[in-house]
């Protein structure tokens, strides 16, 4: 399993248009084999700041997922990204 987790860094004025637009991108991903989860969403209390937390069964299947990537705008509206990929070996209960 892998986790991609971080935040992005947009202009606080445009961060809710940008998590707007971001709706078909999150349906598409949950749409996609593999997706298990997928999610953009508000900082609460930093207003430039959007969390990303992705969870998929493989490697093969988020690449194939990222070969449809974000559209250009959106991709452009990013002042700055903090994303890591995780690869996870066991999952247990909290």
């Amino acid at each position: 399993m892998l986790i991609i987790a971080g935040s992005l860094r947009v202009e606080p004025a445009t961060r809710d248009a940008y998590l707007s637009d971001c709706g078909t991108v999150i349906a598409r991903a949950r749409a996609t084999a593999g997706c298990l989860d997928f999610l953009l969403v508000a900082d609460p209390l930093e207003p430039d700041r959007i969390h990303v937390y992705e969870r998929w069964e493989s490697a093969e299947q988020l690449a194939a997922f990222r070969g449809s990537g974000p559209e250009d705008a959106q991709e452009a509206a990013i002042l700055d990204a903090d994303v890591q990929r995780y690869l996870i070996a066991g999952v247990e209960a909290p």
